[in-house]
């Protein structure tokens, strides 16, 4: 397997081989800084325009692996970002 998949890049952010894989359980946190870093990382392998598109791509795994960021549920920083409270990391 490549080690170019956006899960394992978050994985190895985390430090963790495996998530949990459950919201009730979910420990794993990263911070949004984290996620632009590996949406850089990434930019050639996303489909995104910018880095805002792409760090979005990257939270959607996330989602996926029942990880948080900055303390949120991926969805509630999607909302979050959809309302200008990261724009300042994007400019």
């Amino acid at each position: 397997m490549s080690d170019n998949w956006t899960s394992r890049r978050i994985r190895k952010a985390l430090g963790v081989k495996k998530c949990n894989g459950s919201w009730d359980a979910a420990v794993e946190e990263l911070t949004m800084d984290q996620i632009i870093s590996i949406a850089k990382e990434k930019s050639p392998d996303l489909t995104g325009a910018n880095l805002y598109s792409m760090a979005r791509e990257v939270i959607g795994t996330c989602q996926s692996m029942r990880v948080c960021v900055d303390g949120m549920r991926p969805k509630k920083v999607i909302q979050a970002m959809d309302a200008g409270e990261y724009k300042e990391k994007f400019n």
